[in-house]
């Protein structure tokens, strides 16, 4: 019989990795990030008779650690919105042409511009990979106010890189 010790133990190295991506995508540094995965598992091993298992403790920590970001965001005065600077760092040194380069820019600084919960629906599908019924759990709404919320976050994302001037052929062109 396991203990809810050993039971923390093996959610915790299930889970660490994707909590702590998680947290990286969303802070400005890697400290911030590192505290934010502290003080998920902190709540978690507070909680750890409420933890689900399975997939679910995955989600449920991704839940925990949405909220404990956004209580860290609050706690900031004017904190700068969240960057995606290292992805265009990233993109910039892998970039083939300038033109790629440019267009790369243009992209994450529409993404940074995206409002915070249409940039979290965005991120949670490419960056975690969720679907619908995952992303449902994480931010506590149903399957289909996830699938309405997405669709529309993905028409504004759309139309914000036309007003860029990226189009879907420019961001196709580069994966052929």
């Amino acid at each position: 019989m396991s203990t809810e010790a050993d039971r923390f133990a093996e959610i915790y190295t299930a889970t660490y990795e994707q909590i702590l991506g998680y947290a990286m995508r969303r802070c400005d540094s890697p400290e911030d990030a590192a505290d934010i995965v502290a003080e998920t598992y902190a709540t978690a091993w507070r909680r750890v008779d409420r933890l689900p298992g399975g997939d679910e403790a995955r989600l449920w920590l991704y839940g925990v650690a949405r909220n404990t970001l956004a209580n860290h965001r609050r706690g900031q005065i004017r904190r700068q919105r969240r960057s995606a600077e290292l992805n265009v760092d990233i993109a910039d040194l892998y970039a083939r042409t300038p033109e790629h380069t440019v267009e790369l820019g243009a992209i994450a600084r529409t993404f940074r511009e995206l409002g915070d919960d249409d940039r979290e629906l965005l991120s949670l599908v490419a960056w975690e990979g969720l679907d619908h019924a995952q992303i449902a759990k994480v931010l506590g709404v149903s399957r289909n106010a996830v699938r309405i919320r997405l669709h529309r976050a993905r028409k504004r994302f759309s139309r914000a890189l036309e007003r860029a001037g990226v189009t879907a052929h420019h961001l196709v062109m580069e994966s052929a």
